[in-house]
């Protein structure tokens, strides 16, 4: 936690768009390993591929089109600044209202973790929970990111591809 601070300090006084773009993929680096260590390994995969891989290239391929030709500037927007320090805030006071991270008592592993441990089986016949959730019991959830996510790849590449020009 305290390095993805570090680096989030570290983007703010970044001057140069090379160092956002690499800075913006060491922050999702460590937020894969976050992931990883929660045990939430299919996040971190994607975190990775989506966060670190796609959009590094994305933005290192807009960034060879467009050129490094922007303007240092220093102008803080004031509104904007206090805009986000109170998001931040709203967000630790709903942080700090959440159970303790693994405790048992939580509404959650109270009625769904029981009934998907004992149903998964006869309800999907998928013999891996995680899977049964993710294809069976979310399959238009997870079918819908994927769509999103296969759109927006295309809108980006359609984006930054070059017209051909006669010559």
């Amino acid at each position: 936690m305290i390095s993805l601070a570090i680096v989030t300090l570290s983007l703010v006084r970044a001057r140069f768009l090379i160092e956002v773009i690499v800075l913006s993929s060491v922050y999702s680096a460590f937020l894969t390993a976050i992931f990883v260590s929660l045990d939430a390994l299919d996040v971190a995969m994607t975190e990775a591929a989506v966060g670190v891989g796609v959009t590094t290239t994305l933005f290192l391929a807009t960034l060879k089109l467009v050129g490094n030709k922007a303007d240092s500037f220093k102008k803080v927007s004031y509104i904007s600044l206090f805009l986000s320090l109170g998001v931040a805030i709203l967000l630790v006071i709903g942080i700090a209202g959440l159970p303790f991270f693994g405790e048992v008592d939580t509404p959650i592993h109270q009625h769904l973790t029981s009934y998907f441990i004992e149903n998964t089986l006869n309800d999907t016949g998928i013999i891996n929970t995680v899977t049964a959730i993710l294809a069976s019991y979310r399959g238009f959830d997870t079918m819908g990111e994927v769509i999103v996510i296969f759109t927006a790849g295309v809108g980006v590449l359609c984006l930054l591809r070059r017209e051909e020009r006669d010559e």
